[in-house]
């Protein structure tokens, strides 16, 4: 808190010193209107219809006056439409980009639009409400400026870069918008308003479902409302759409009007659209269509600048032929300039190829030949170490076989000797089972003699039985 309190202060004595210092001041709920932003209204009544509470009204500010007024879209963090007047256009400002701190964090201490790189960690939530530099880097969009820095003087014009006045446009859709409002405004609509500080605009985007990083609505279409309230009025309506960059329509504000939110007025009475001089808005019309179809519009009544503009033209028209003829001479000799330096490119594109190519193939070379030599120096003690090792490696192999040959040799006497001692103890041992072996040899022989004698005598006494049977008669039953 006492850092945050700190960089207030920095702040506020840069304000001081530094009067150029962008202000812009986000209007309370319960004010009514845009406060001292309500000049650029037409009898200072804003815009009517646009009551979402996301929609935010800002008066921007420089060197503490009221410079234009914008009514903000948190939901899709773009400006629903800045209202401004024409002041006369100063040289190309360099594009220096603000934000409006309160519309993030409405308790903060600072109520001017400052440098986004300035207010680190002084904001809460930054970004959540409004768009930011980082929303478009990398995204193909540029910051689209609704009240155009072109329309503006220098003061006018600096406080027009602040992201709350920018849209998301292509670089060729943002090109486009500007060049057609620059033209209308300057050729169209100033010329017809007799009171230059009568003269008011409206530009506005309507939001669509496209979202930059899934953040800043893409606008569907871009228009700008006039209204000019001096004697003799009249208001006009144009539309871009953004997927036309060449289209530009005219309408009424009340056409204009249905397009937008349902119950939108725009202009404090139509800016008098029942009472407006007819003649003056037909004229309007013509010029913007004029401006449509690339034709150069007359901005003033005087015969003598119509009889110089004849002149001019008919001057023109004999000029010509010599002019495209100097342009034809001029595009040969620059063809021909650019076809010698494009020749000499060639050459020295070719020279230099060449020599690199052959120093490229000779280090190609002189690196192949120092690999080579260097596998060969490296391989030789290799070499030379696996020869000794195999000879040790046969030596100790001789040595074994001549070993086990011994041990062969010496086996054979020394088998036999064992064999020839252990003969006798084999010999003895033996005996006690052949005598077995014989005694159950004869027993088994003397069992075989009993049952052979006993099978005959059962034999013979079967068939003295059967004789008896079949030769002797049989007794009766009583017997």
């Amino acid at each position: 808190r006492e850092w945050t309190m700190k960089t207030s202060i920095v702040f506020l004595l840069c304000i001081s010193v530094f009067p150029g210092f962008s202000q812009g001041r986000v209007v309370r709920e319960d004010e009514t209107g845009f406060a001292e932003c309500d000049v650029f209204f037409p009898g200072q009544v804003p815009p009517e219809g646009f009551t979402e509470p996301f929609h935010v009204k800002i008066c921007q500010q420089y060197n503490k006056e009221p410079r234009f007024a914008t009514l903000y879209s948190t939901k899709d963090k773009i400006p629903l439409y800045s209202a401004f007047k024409f002041t006369k256009p100063a040289q190309s400002e360099e594009e220096n980009w603000l934000v409006e701190p309160q519309i993030d964090d409405p308790e903060n201490d600072l109520h001017e639009m400052v440098h986004e790189a300035d207010i680190g960690g002084t904001v809460a939530n930054l970004g959540a409400n409004q768009a930011l530099t980082s929303d478009y880097v990398g995204s193909g969009y540029e910051r689209g400026l609704l009240n155009p820095s072109l329309l503006n003087e220098e003061d006018f014009q600096v406080a027009t870069y602040t992201l709350t006045n920018a849209v998301p446009l292509s670089p060729a859709l943002s090109k486009s918008w500007h060049r057609d409002i620059g033209k209308v405004v300057e050729q169209a609509l100033i010329p017809h308003c007799s009171k230059m500080d009568h003269l008011y605009f409206l530009a506005g985007a309507i939001p669509s479902s496209v979202r930059v990083k899934g953040k800043v609505s893409v606008p569907e279409s871009l228009w700008l409302a006039a209204c000019c309230d001096a004697p003799e009025g009249w208001s006009l309506g144009l539309v871009k759409k953004i997927s036309d960059e060449n289209s530009l329509a005219d309408f009424t504000v009340r056409e204009l009007e249905k397009q937008l939110l349902p119950g939108v007025h725009l202009f404090k009475g139509n800016c008098g659209e029942d009472k407006q001089n007819q003649e003056k808005r037909e004229a309007v019309l013509q010029a913007v269509s004029q401006i449509r179809s690339g034709e150069q519009v007359e901005t003033s009544d005087n015969q003598e600048t119509k009889d110089s503009g004849w002149v001019r033209r008919v001057a023109g028209i004999i000029a010509t032929p010599f002019i495209k003829l100097l342009e034809l001479l001029i595009y040969i000799f620059v063809e021909l300039v650019k076809f010698v330096f494009y020749f000499l490119w060639l050459v020295v594109k070719r020279i230099v190829g060449t020599a690199l190519d052959g120093v490229y193939s000779l280090w190609n070379g002189m690196v192949s030949y120092l690999k080579a030599v260097s596998m060969v120096l490296i391989s030789i003690p290799y070499d030379v170490g696996r020869v000794i090792i195999n000879i040790f490696l046969g030596f100790l192999q001789i040595v074994q076989d001549v070993v086990s040959l011994t041990c062969r040799i010496l086996s054979i006497p020394v088998g036999f000797v064992l064999h020839l001692a252990a003969f006798p103890y084999h010999s003895i041992c033996a005996i006690p089972s052949v005598l077995k072996d014989m005694a159950t040899g004869i027993g088994g022989t003397f069992s075989l003699v009993i049952d052979a004698t006993a099978a005959v005598l059962h034999g013979f006494y079967y068939l003295a039985g059967h004789i008896v049977k079949r030769f002797v008669p049989k007794g009766s039953s009583d017997d």
